[in-house]
């Protein structure tokens, strides 16, 4: 399931209407709905504070709202690209500014999904993943590899007790397992020991 580490922000302007999106990690409709009510009193001037929220692993809870636009022309949009970007337990509002111009359905349908888009696009998403924690134990002799092996792999040290060996704690996807511990022991000549595996779940960065 991917999620939102990192609330992004988006202004679009379309024939001078201001479109501007505020993003929310949520975990209940509830929570969604207070964050709504927390931008439409901060754009309290603004036309339209239209909203869209998904919660769930399987999207359970989804909802939308026009806010006063026509039909379909907001809310509606906005949710689509959220179930499309798979995020979830994620809640937008897009507030719009009216520059003069009437924009038509197309135009209303294009700039609140774009400004969604955008708003994903400049924030950070981790997505859940199944994975080890690996305990191993290296020479001194064999540090310097073991640590250029792991960069390169970019596998996580999660911690490294220096004592009279060394021992690194590493995280890391499930299928990654075999492959590294196989390289481990071709770097060190077999030297390395392999104290611990245990299963987890963790987050990792990842792109919408």
């Amino acid at each position: 399931m991917k999620i939102l580490l990192e609330a992004g922000s988006a202004e679009v302007v379309e024939k001078k209407s201001r479109f501007i999106a505020s993003v929310c990690s949520v975990n209940t409709p509830e929570e969604a709905q207070a964050f709504i009510d927390r931008v439409k009193k901060k754009y309290w001037d603004a036309k339209h504070n239209c909203s869209a929220y998904v919660i769930g692993k399987d999207g359970q809870y989804t909802r939308c709202n026009d806010d006063g636009e026509p039909a379909q022309t907001a809310g509606l949009p906005m949710l689509e690209v959220l179930l499309h970007s798979e995020v979830r337990n994620i809640v937008v509002v897009v507030t719009r500014y009216f520059g003069g111009t009437l924009l038509g359905t197309g135009g209303l349908i294009r700039a609140y999904g774009q400004t969604v888009k955008q708003a994903l696009e400049n924030s950070v998403i981790g997505e859940e993943a199944e994975g080890y924690i690996l305990t191993v134990e290296a020479d001194y002799t064999d540090v310097g590899k073991v640590q250029y092996l792991l960069a390169q792999k970019n596998i996580t040290v999660l911690n490294s007790l220096y004592e009279q060996a060394v021992t690194f704690e590493l995280q890391m996807q499930k299928e990654l397992l075999q492959g590294i511990i196989d390289e481990l022991v071709e770097t060190t000549c077999g030297r390395i020991k392999i104290k611990d595996r245990k299963e987890c779940t963790f987050i990792m960065k990842t792109d919408v």
